[in-house]
């Protein structure tokens, strides 16, 4: 089975790569279009800011090829947040595979960015079964509200997605890579479907 990681200018690429190495899986790391058009699964990670992040993309078309890709794809964190349509950081226009916002929390009571340990609620899709726990680790600032595509929630300020999902699409605002025995788990779901 293939593997492929999208290489840009993602920042957590590499504890995602140690996370599948823990699996037994060695996945490759490109940007190359056949490369990743072939391959039976795609992880789109990402720990950055949004237009930049849009821009390197689309300097690479990458923008063009992701929302085509046929087979299961899983963003995570920015990952998740750019495969929306919009993101309120930095007014930027994002790959629109969702048709959902990207806001930023609000709040005077709690620290932003939501950083920290926080269980899923609601998990009901084929990424979650056989959890040990439902605990995954968070950073952000900007969430994705609560909507059709919506498989797990989360409450921090207010309910916002931890999961979303639309046909072959998966995306995580947590981090799987750094949320120990339960975020192996989702990943072995990921690339088991």
């Amino acid at each position: 089975m293939k593997i492929a990681i999208i290489k840009y200018n993602a920042g957590n690429t590499q504890s995602v790569i140690f996370a599948l190495n823990r699996l037994g899986i060695e996945p490759i790391l490109t940007d190359d279009f056949e490369e990743l058009k072939s391959a039976d699964k795609v992880i789109f990670p990402g720990v950055g800011e949004a237009s930049t992040t849009m821009k390197h993309l689309k300097e690479l078309h990458l923008n063009e090829l992701i929302p085509d890709l046929k087979q299961p794809v899983l963003g995570i964190c920015l990952g998740m947040q750019l495969m929306c349509k919009y993101s309120e950081e930095n007014d930027t226009e994002c790959l629109g595979i969702f048709d959902a916002p990207v806001v930023k929390f609000k709040s005077e009571d709690h620290k932003i960015p939501h950083m920290g340990w926080n269980n899923l609620v609601d998990a009901d899709n084929e990424l979650f079964k056989t959890l040990p726990d439902d605990h995954m680790y968070f950073v952000h600032s900007y969430y994705v509200p609560v909507s059709a595509y919506t498989i797990a929630k989360t409450d921090y300020i207010n309910n916002f997605s931890a999961a979303i999902k639309k046909d072959n699409f998966y995306a995580v605002q947590f981090h799987p890579e750094k949320s120990g025995a339960q975020g192996s788990q989702i990943l072995k779901n990921f690339i088991e479907l």
